[in-house]
């Protein structure tokens, strides 16, 4: 009868065949790599767990780091035999990686480093200037995150708050934006992002290209084109032209007005310079306002409304509040 070998028997050229046996290079039988799979099967469980993954990065020597790293933990706690196989075979798996260009799920090599960029309250028009030559402009209160370098297959970055973004082009590599409650998608193109607007819902504007706009369960979707505004809530998705020719005002820092209402007025400068205004007489709201405005200092526009219809403004916490007649 034959003796059954133990694998701390197997020789150089025994464990080189296993090798190329379980990486996919030799397809038929291999009595080393059978006796692996039978002396030990919660090794070649995290043998297949790591040959099947599929991620993109693999450092080298990270890798040896980390396999040296956990030799030295787990040989302190297990019999020296166990010991010698574990150093063997994790020269092996690691071997096989850097060969065959495996995943590294097992051994947790980092991800791309990450940046995060918030804009203040006093603070928009954020400049962020992507690794593709992408620039996203954030709007006050907004955060960004993104990777350092684009690795993969999708260019994915995630915001909350608005900004306005002019993606560089890449038919290959889709840019994504997680906004909170949908996924913006496009290949190259232009376009605003609000995650979440006075009715909670995520708000995209186009202004160049196509964007698709899908809620996060892949239920609602619309395709976008320039002038087109899509908002995904609760209810769906939707698709409307935009008739707001003040949209962008908060990037652009222009405003032009024909006729408007002050209620409108008041809200768009709020979010376009910052200043906050009210009226101490809601008939005050329906006053019809005709003017360009461009980055003039905020007593500037308070005085020029002031002047237009005779009223007078008084400071209340930040707020201008305005009222009917000239001021005693």
């Amino acid at each position: 009868m034959k003796k059954k070998r133990k694998i701390e028997e197997l020789n150089d050229r025994e464990w080189a065949d296993a090798a190329a046996w379980l990486s996919g290079e030799e397809n038929s039988g291999n009595d080393a790599a059978r006796l692996l799979i039978s002396e030990d099967s919660e090794i070649m469980k995290k043998w297949n767990d790591l040959k099947y993954q599929d991620n993109e990065v693999i450092d080298v020597d990270k890798a040896w780091d980390r396999l040296n790293r956990r030799i030295e933990i787990e040989s302190q706690v297990i019999p020296m035999q166990r010991d010698t196989f574990l150093r063997t075979f994790a020269r092996i798996a690691a071997m096989v990686i850097i060969v065959a260009g495996l995943g590294w799920m097992l051994f947790e090599v980092a991800a791309p480093e990450k940046m995060t960029v918030i804009s203040a309250g006093d603070q928009k028009n954020l400049e962020v200037l992507l690794a593709d030559g992408s620039k996203v402009f954030l709007n006050r209160n907004s955060r960004l995150t993104y990777p350092k370098e684009f690795r993969s297959s999708k260019r994915k970055v995630s915001l909350r708050g608005e900004a306005f973004f002019d993606i560089a082009p890449d038919a290959q590599r889709p840019f994504i934006i997680d906004a909170g409650k949908a996924n913006v998608r496009v290949l190259g193109t232009s376009f605003n992002v609000i995650t979440d607007n006075v009715n909670h819902e995520v708000e995209v504007y186009v202004t160049t290209g196509t964007v698709v706009l899908t809620s996060n369960d892949g239920s609602q979707s619309v395709i976008l084109e320039p002038r087109s505004l899509g908002i995904v809530s609760d209810a769906g998705a939707t698709r409307e032209l935009n008739t707001n020719a003040n949209y962008l005002a908060w990037h652009t820092d222009m405003l032009v007005y024909d006729g408007e209402r002050l209620e409108v007025v008041f809200s768009d400068l709020k979010r376009t310079f910052g200043i906050d205004i009210k009226a101490a007489d809601p008939a005050i709201n329906d006053y019809r306002l005709t003017s360009p405005f461009e980055q003039q200092p905020h007593d500037t526009i308070i005085k020029l409304i002031c002047t237009t219809f005779n009223l007078h403004s008084v400071m209340e916490g930040g707020t201008y509040i305005l009222h009917p007649g000239q001021a005693q």
